[in-house]
């Protein structure tokens, strides 16, 4: 692979395609456009949305109380979303998509370990949101759930081939019909319904207070391997401060409103909000003609969010597949192959799963921590601290490279990052022998991040190659 200086910071031409030409190739300077605001709405916009919703109230449902869950929730937020605004800087800076980046950790080959579980949590956060989704699609044009789901499918299929730009469309479009509607429901919350007797009554419990950290720092650092896919196209030059807080301030005042939603609505619902959620949700604002307003506005939600889903789904899988093949680009019709299938297998999980999906989402939300904790450690610790944002971008596709096929080091301390997870994870899906030094609470998350980031620094120390004295851009 040939390389050359880097292109000029200045932005020559936008690319104005309605339909997005690139895929994990890099963009160059004369292609990027947008502003970081951009990067405020899309995820403020699609996180004003109905999964959200469902996963605030999960504390509330698994037995907390309204106080310390709202509160829980936030310090979550806050922590997790730090982690997660940290990965959009690389965006603009290296003007590649998230996971790509990992083959400097693992090897061009190696990181396919990582893509692989990254697709798995694309197809299952894309099934929870299709559940719901369809739903309300179902309700606002009278059919079956099944064909809702299905119905809601293909909208995501048309609008993730259109790619990036169209996203960004989304994300604003979402912002505004979200605050509308979100603005709507709190105020018919605290009018309609007696939330001070609910506030009122707090009882503070630690598991069930560190239950709601997890739920809400695990939600954002979901976000962490595809984060960059949406910042890659803004300018060179563009301020990594402004990129961190637009990014960080987004996802959290958007996750954070509709988690407490979701705590209040659980709280004021009781038994019988599980299984009936966008039917309560839709509720408790009113009926009749507002209540499809309401039911437009969650389908509207979701094709924002899930569409992150479809596109990073397509994006991990071309990079899968063109690490093997030894290029950076795919065919119109490879993503429209990849798109369909992805989507197709998410949605037949929504089908199958729908009776049960609150407490499965739960169990798999949960777990994910302990898979991509260690990968975001280690990405960041390589970033930031030891190739201090310089990266050999032509590198990245050449087995034969600087980064190699299988970086034994990036591997080791990624599956060692998982392991020393496994004893302190408590969740219904897997429970860990030396959970009850914590009283039974899920830590696991803290643990392995540390854990990875430290054991990282220490054995990258072993590693004689010479460092880059800039990033290395291709021709």
């Amino acid at each position: 692979m040939s390389s050359a200086s880097p292109v000029p910071e200045t932005s020559q031409r936008a690319d104005n395609q309605l339909i997005e030409r690139r895929s994990i190739d890099y963009i160059p300077d004369a292609e990027r456009h947008g502003h970081v605001f951009s990067q405020f709405t899309l995820w403020f916009g699609g996180n004003l949305q109905i999964t959200a919703i469902v996963t605030g109230a999960l504390a509330v449902v698994l037995g907390g109380d309204v106080v310390w869950s709202i509160a829980g929730l936030l310090i979550g937020q806050i922590l997790g979303a730090g982690i997660m605004a940290l990965h959009a800087i690389q965006g603009p800076r290296l003007g590649l998509p998230q996971m790509i980046t990992s083959r400097a950790l693992f090897g061009v080959y190696g990181a396919v370990i990582p893509l692989l579980l990254v697709c798995l949590m694309y197809v299952g956060f894309s099934a929870s949101g299709t559940v719901l989704a369809g739903q309300a699609l179902a309700h606002l044009v009278h059919i079956s759930h099944t064909a809702g789901i299905l119905l809601f499918g293909a909208i995501i299929i048309v609008v993730a081939l259109l790619g990036y730009r169209i996203i960004h469309v989304l994300g604003k479009v979402a912002s505004i019909i979200g605050v509308a509607t979100f603005m709507y429901l709190f105020f018919r919350l605290f009018t309609v319904h007696d939330v001070g007797a609910l506030l009122a009554n707090n009882h503070f419990s630690l598991p069930m207070f560190l239950l709601a950290v997890s739920l809400s720092s695990s939600w954002q650092i979901a976000f962490c391997p595809y984060v960059s896919d949406y910042s890659r196209y803004l300018p060179r030059n563009t301020s990594a401060s402004k990129a961190f807080l637009a990014v960080f301030s987004g996802t959290v005042l958007g996750t954070q409103a509709s988690m407490t939603l979701g705590v209040i609505a659980a709280a004021l619902a009781g038994k019988a909000f599980s299984g009936n959620e966008v039917e309560y949700i839709v509720g408790l604002g009113s009926s009749g003609s507002m209540a499809l307003v309401l039911y437009f506005s969650i389908c509207f939600g979701k094709i924002t969010f899930t569409t992150l889903n479809a596109y990073g789904s397509f994006m991990s899988l071309t990079t899968i597949v063109c690490g093997f093949r030894k290029t950076v680009t795919i065919s119109q019709y490879g993503r429209l192959v990849f798109v369909v299938v992805m989507v197709g297998l998410s949605c037949a999980i929504a089908v199958l799963s729908e009776p049960t999906f609150l407490k499965a989402f739960t169990q798999f939300l949960l777990f994910l921590l302990a898979f991509f904790v260690p990968w975001s450690a280690m990405t960041l610790m390589d970033y930031y601290v030891i190739a201090k944002g310089r990266m050999d971008i032509p590198a990245l596709a050449d087995p034969d490279g600087r980064y190699g096929r299988w970086n034994l080091q990036g591997i080791t301390t990624y599956v060692l990052g998982v392991l020393i997870q496994l004893p302190f994870i408590a969740n219904g899906f897997y429970s860990g022998k030396l959970v009850w030094l914590f009283a039974g609470n899920d830590i696991s998350w803290i643990i392995g991040w540390v854990f990875t980031a430290l054991f990282y620094l220490f054995i990258r120390r072993f590693d004689h190659q010479p460092p880059l004295e800039k990033t290395r851009y291709p021709v």
